[in-house]
């Protein structure tokens, strides 16, 4: 008969420091039904094995350096702040139940960790990053099927929490997240989908979203939703706590965004409504990154788009806005290496809309800035004299001579088809392919191109999940990689 027991072990504090147990190289075994209390820390040193099906409850730091396979419980209940250093750990469930006073019951999680079980907060905070740091430097994830419970005010995930579902489709309905997002695929087949939560940093462009002149901000929550991107409009629901209001005024209505990153810049999605009880409900037409504001934020003229793409010995920049705010004009700036910026044009803005609006400059000989990429931003100016500045964008200059291979755009976004330009001194076969970031070829074809400037098809593109993928194009032992983006 094999019996279950509590072994406890007292480590006394020397001149105030916290002891901690070592496996240095051997064998630990916590048994299914049994319970391991360390009163201190514990260190897995390289080549150690701790094998817990069931419960290790210590009041200090884990620190793991070998094999740590956790099955059971994995619990931390001490009174001060402690650190989860999992290196290769395999966790099945971990309880946070620290009593420490406010600001002193935080478990910090400075590196990668995946769950497979269950994340329960009872009492305290976990962080994905060493304490004092302003952005996350890792991501806890809960794999498929896993989930987090008892998210509340002073209780929750600071940083980069992942959940991921291996399907979400018309037979799953509504998908709980379990980290603040609830997902309606309306009868549609999303596929995989992962959200990544990043929250309670009170980093601008990472936990938050704000406005470009950074006068108005969201609050400090962002979800990022990477899935197959919905023919028809999907049904968000974002939840927070208290302690990420950043200054929302829940007596004021709430307006859903989404942007490509936290960065920015942010288009509005569905109507604006109440938020009263911090939860937020709107139809989205596209996924990416999500977050909450009050209805007049965060950005007052909504850049939805904004492509630089070469065009012969030119270079076409266009750009298009949800809505407009006193918007005086756009100066449009071009540098030579990326940090010196100067005025080429000016074109001028339709002050206060709630319409769409397109614009376009083109940048004529860009041959003349002696450089084999050109960089551009939009300068939006308002009519009290307030500016800000667009993310960067760049065109590649193909010179006269030689091989040089040029696509956009660059972002890629849905209903949108990236075209190749290659200019080649030699006329011949030549091969294009497209392929992702694990090296699996998306798109082939074989050709043959003339002296000159040639376009070349990329297709398919309409399938293509979010990510990085590779253009790699080839004529005789001349050749060329690009990186292409789809947001």
């Amino acid at each position: 008969m094999k019996l279950s027991f509590t072994l406890a072990l007292l480590l006394p504090s020397l001149a105030g420091f916290a002891q901690t147990l070592t496996n240095d190289g051997g064998t630990l075994t916590v048994e299914a039904g049994a319970t391991l209390y360390v009163e201190g820390g514990l260190q897995s040193k390289a080549t150690s094995i701790f094998t817990n099906a069931g419960t290790l409850q210590l009041t200090g730091d884990l620190t793991n350096e070998g094999t740590l396979t956790s099955s059971g419980q994995l619990q931390f209940t001490g009174a001060t702040n402690q650190v989860f250093q999992p290196g290769s750990a395999v966790v099945s469930n971990l309880i946070l139940n620290n009593t420490g006073a406010t600001g002193q019951r935080t478990l910090s999680i400075p590196t990668d960790l995946t769950l497979t079980g269950q994340l329960t907060l009872l009492s305290g905070m976990v962080r994905t990053a060493p304490l004092g740091a302003t952005t996350p430097l890792a991501t806890l994830t809960l794999a498929d099927g896993a989930s987090v419970v008892g998210e509340a005010a002073g209780r929750y995930v600071q940083g980069n929490l992942r959940v991921l579902r291996a399907a979400v489709n018309s037979s799953t309905g509504s998908v709980d997240f379990s980290n603040g997002l609830v997902l309606n695929p309306n009868g549609q087949s999303l596929g995989a989908v992962t959200v990544t939560r990043t929250a309670g940093l009170q980093a601008a462009g990472v936990s938050y979203g704000q406005n470009l002149e950074a006068t108005q901000k969201g609050i400090d929550r962002v979800w990022a939703v990477a899935a197959t991107q919905p023919a028809q409009p999907v049904a968000v629901t974002l939840s927070w706590v208290s302690d990420d209001d950043n200054g929302f005024d829940t007596s004021l209505p709430g307006q859903l965004w989404r942007a490509a990153t936290a960065a920015g810049p942010w288009v509005r999605q569905g109507a604006a409504a109440s938020a009263s009880n911090r939860s937020f409900t709107a139809a989205v037409t596209q996924l990416g990154t999500l977050t909450v504001s009050n209805s007049n934020a965060p950005l007052p003229v909504e850049l939805t788009n904004f492509t630089a793409e070469p065009r012969a010995d030119d270079a076409l920049l266009r750009w298009t806005t949800a809505s407009e705010k006193d918007n005086d004009r756009f100066e449009v700036e071009a540098s030579a290496d990326g940090q010196t910026f100067r005025r080429i044009g000016t074109v001028a803005g339709h002050g206060t809309t709630a319409q769409p609006q397109q614009y376009q400059l083109v940048d004529k000989g860009i041959s003349r800035y002696a450089t084999d990429l050109v960089y551009y931003r939009l300068r939006q100016v308002d009519r009290n004299g307030t500016a800000s500045l667009s993310p960067v964008r760049t065109v590649r200059v193909l010179g006269l001579v030689g091989f040089a291979v040029q696509f956009y755009p660059n972002p890629l976004h849905t209903g949108e088809t990236p075209t190749l330009l290659v200019r080649t001194a030699l006329a011949g076969p030549v091969q294009w392919q497209l392929t992702d970031a694990l090296g699996r070829t998306i798109f082939s074809r074989t050709g043959s191109l003339p002296v000159g400037t040639s376009p070349l098809s990329l297709l398919p593109t309409k399938d293509l999940a979010m990510g990085v993928y590779l253009v790699r194009v080839q004529q005789g032992k001349q050749s060329q990689t690009l990186k292409l983006i789809r947001e």
